[in-house]
């Protein structure tokens, strides 16, 4: 969700122009796989003659939902064609038709085939192929140096690309950034000439793919651990990370690594002592095969490090014991250079991704050994491929032990999430929650009271209503606090839910929890608030989100993405702001003194750098860049900075830039570009503390989690992880403006501009309605 380079290095860089396209192109591909599909079945679903109208076409897996439809007016040939609408607003402005082949045949070119036609593309359109072995891309074209876009009749377009040695899966459809229609008709994939039925038969197929002994289960059944099993198994949990990111063979893609957990816990659990652990993990690795001597080896890359490994404890002949110390310090000696099976970094943005990682969506809990997996799995993560692992906070190896029982013997399916989000919580990151799992978080239940809460300081207050029903909200008032729900206190409950809120710090987490305060079983609540000096009770009716028509996830203005407040004044927010019309704004701003740009949002599109060109006259550094280094888990380096070019028309007058712990991400890192101009103001409260490009992690269960893959940092090197973006003037609601109506953040940013003295007409501009 955060792509941090400029618009256009990040068009040329695959699919990095919004934020998490190759992200969503793996995850499409991966449920859209073509093994064993007869050939008659795959030519009629690239030539969509399979659906009715109006449907996703079968056989293909699209993003965004709603954004790609089977068409019965406008076609090719036959009688259906795909079309692709993206519409202003569309999510992550863009829209895809994927599907996927096992790469199980030979030969020299592959060629994808296919008549495209389009209607006002602002950004480009094309066909896509790509080829990618051991997780990582190899081949790749998806027309974007061609320039289709605007408005053309239906062409036939051919994107070829060499057939790579060894690569496992081919990814191929059809792509539209930006806004416009595309229509996608008579696809043809060809190897050689021949269909890829034709072609020779090649297995390149993983060892994930051929190994299937635990596909059911782990067998590993725990009903408690000692201390010195859960010291054995910490020590473990170390060992089998760092030879997973480390020894050759591994690396290679040799060994079905999750399974090979599964293959010496047993030996482990057994062990009586350390020592005898020790010996069971030095007979294990030997076992793996011998390690050749490198040539050339990998090597620490000491080039602008601004992070190293924390390799150390290899060395520790207490924890480890001679023999294995000396393997595992020849290991790290003779790793390869640039080579890795369970992680790659995304081309051009470089945050790492975890392809091959396995969900094992079918497996059934308690299983104590896919738990364990989903800890050592997160926990190695974050200690080798976390841009901000220094910042943590807590004793993350501390983190390890204290968390092995508690997941390891979870029950139930619901306390091991549980358990795991606790666990991901120490992990002070707001994008690495258990996004999967937010059902189990508490408060738990599937209806709500219809609020929009928000904290001010630590009073959680009724700030919007989310149901335009007005009976549903009887007895309420904006601007009341609440002080208890159904006899429990705010504070005792923001207590006992803080550990499951996976944020980067305090306004994000009682962001989080105050949007979730009221959930529980539908049905009756019982409220107590205090309104100015009273305090009183409503009983209120818990009613089903589902049923919710105006929840809100912003603190902008409601109406126009951009409007004049006075004269002088120009108001634009970023929640709907589009990229082909910043020119415009600044157009219709270029005679205000001040020019107030609201960031109390999260962007409708990225639009850091083309505001931001717009608010500088010379070439100016706003961020650098942090990245991992594949020959080094656990180093990261300063990649790359970010820089605004000055475009025309400039705008001289002053800019307020309003934030707030709804800015998040990509919204904080267009703050610091935006902050970069000499004329900026920053007016709010702190952000969420979380930038830098999303990595998913996929977790045993289906589960899923993420983190911050990429450290984001100012030019001098501060970084903004946890910290945020600090406001040069802090100014925060208040109560009783909240319950005027008022929306003093946005009324302060006016005095910035115009003085003190406020026209009348100002405020009838920012008063909430």
């Amino acid at each position: 969700m955060h792509v941090k380079l400029s618009y256009m290095t990040s068009v040329r860089n695959l699919f990095f122009i919004f934020p998490l396209v190759a992200m969503a192109l793996t995850s499409l591909a991966q449920s859209a796989d073509l093994a064993g599909a007869q050939l008659s079945e795959f030519d009629k679903a690239l030539s969509f003659e399979v659906d009715k109208a109006g449907s996703a076409p079968t056989g293909w897996t699209t993003k965004p939902a709603g954004a790609v439809l089977v068409d019965d007016k406008l076609f090719h040939s036959g009688q259906h064609s795909v079309r692709i609408e993206l519409k202003a607003g569309t999510a992550d402005g863009f829209g895809v038709i994927t599907k996927s082949l096992p790469l199980e045949f030979s030969g020299k070119v592959i060629e994808l085939h296919g008549f495209l036609r389009t209607e006002n593309v602002t950004g480009f359109a094309g066909l896509w192929m790509r080829e990618d072995m051991d997780g990582n891309r190899v081949e790749y074209d998806n027309m974007q140096s061609r320039q289709l876009k605007g408005t053309t009749d239906w062409t036939e377009y051919i994107i070829t690309l060499p057939v790579h040695p060894g690569a496992q899966k081919l990814l191929f459809g059809a792509i539209a950034i930006g806004s416009g229609k595309v229509w996608v008709d008579d696809l043809q994939l060809l190897v050689d000439g021949k269909p890829p039925s034709q072609a020779p038969k090649e297995d390149n197929s993983s060892v994930i793919e051929k190994d299937h002994q635990f596909d059911g289960g782990s067998g590993i059944a725990l009903p408690s651990l000692t201390q010195i099993q859960i010291d054995n198994l910490a020590m473990l949990g170390k060992v089998w990370g760092f030879l997973k990111y480390e020894h050759p063979l591994v690396t290679s893609g040799k060994f079905h690594w999750d399974y090979e957990l599964f293959r010496i816990l047993p030996a482990i659990l057994a062990a009586p002592d350390r020592t005898s652990a020790q010996l069971a993990l030095v007979h294990w690795i030997n076992g793996l095969g011998t390690i050749q001597p490198c040539n050339p080896c990998a090597v620490l890359d000491e080039k602008e490090v601004q992070l190293r490994p924390d390799v150390g404890w290899i060395a520790d002949e207490t924890l480890l014991g001679k023999d294995l110390v000396k393997i595992l310090q020849f290991v790290h000696q003779n790793r390869l250079p640039e080579k890795q099976f369970y992680v790659s970094l995304a081309p051009g943005v470089k945050n790492p991704l975890f392809e091959h990682e396995q969900k094992y969506e079918g497996i059934k809990f308690p299983d104590a050994g896919f738990q364990i997996l989903a800890l050592y799995r997160f926990w190695n993560i974050i200690e080798y491929w976390s841009p901000n692992r220094n910042i943590v906070g807590e004793d993350w190896n501390g983190m390890l032990r204290e968390f092995l029982p508690r997941i390891a013997l979870a029950k139930t399916s619901d306390d091991y999430q549980l358990q795991m989000m606790a666990m991901i919580a120490l992990d002070h990151d707001t994008h690495a929650n258990l996004w999967s799992s937010l059902k189990v978080r508490p408060p738990v239940g599937e209806c709500m009271l219809p609020l929009n809460l928000r904290f001010i300081g630590h009073s959680a207050v009724i700030y919007s209503f989310a149901s335009v029903d007005t009976t549903a909200t009887d007895g309420f008032k904006v601007g009341d606090v609440i002080t208890d729900l159904d006899g429990h206190s705010v504070e005792d409950l923001v207590r006992a839910w803080t550990p499951f809120y996976a944020d980067s710090n305090q306004a994000a987490r009682l962001r989080d929890i105050a949007q979730a305060m009221t959930n529980g079983s539908c049905g009756s609540a019982s409220i107590g608030l205090r309104r100015g000096t009273e305090s009183l009770t409503v009983k209120a009716t818990r009613i089903p989100v589902a049923g919710m028509t105006a929840i809100s996830s912003t603190h902008d203005l409601p109406g126009e993405t951009f409007r004049l407040l006075t004269d002088q004044v120009a108001y634009l927010k970023l929640s709907s702001a589009k990229i082909a019309d910043v020119d415009h704004y600044f157009q219709l701003a270029e005679k205000t003194k001040g020019l107030i740009v609201d960031i109390r949002n999260y962007p409708s599109e990225f639009v850091a750098y083309a505001l931001g060109s717009h608010l500088v006259v010379q070439p100016t550094l706003f961020a650098r860049i942090t990245t991992s280094n594949l020959s080094s888990p656990g180093e990261f380096h300063w990649d790359h900075s970010a820089s605004l070019q000055p475009s025309q028309p400039h705008y001289a007058g002053k800019v307020i830039l309003l934030i707030d712990e709804i800015s998040q991400s990509q919204a904080e890192f267009t703050a610091m570009a935006l902050r970069s101009s000499p004329n900026a103001v920053v007016i709010g409260s702190t952000t969420s503390g979380a930038d830098g490009n999303m990595s998913q992690i996929p977790l045993p269960g289906g589960l899923s989690s993420a983190i911050s893959g990429t450290g984001v940092f100012y030019p001098d090197g501060k970084p903004t992880q946890q910290i945020g973006i600090v406001p040069d003037k802090t100014f925060t609601p208040t109560i009783e403006g909240i319950s005027a109506g008022r929306d003093e953040v946005l009324e302060e940013a006016v005095r910035q501009i115009l003085g003190a003295e406020m026209p009348p007409e100002a405020i009838d501009h920012i008063s909430k309605p």
